[in-house]
């Protein structure tokens, strides 16, 4: 919620089953009023897989990423990419 309040993310992505869905409910609101696009995957265990979670961790409700240097225009491309498949 911090990383997203503050805008230091720059894409969040969803666990779609995460029980209650209150619990990252607002985050969505959050991403929205500061401009931050996101999205979701199924499950909080793929998301755990996906992001490389260390062993032992076998559910995540939500990741918020950080783009590298140097990385910015193919991440702006995707991003685009994606909002026009929502469209």
């Amino acid at each position: 919620t911090k990383s997203a309040e503050r805008g230091t993310a720059q894409f969040v992505v969803l666990a779609e089953d995460v029980n209650p869905p209150e619990l990252l409910a607002h985050i969505p609101l959050i991403c929205e009023e500061k401009g931050i696009p996101y999205g979701y995957v199924p499950s909080q265990e793929f998301l755990a897989k996906e992001a490389g979670m260390p062993n032992g961790v076998r559910t995540a409700s939500l990741a918020l990423l950080e783009v590298a240097k140097g990385a910015q225009e193919k991440f702006d491309e995707v991003v685009e990419l994606v909002k026009g498949l929502s469209e």
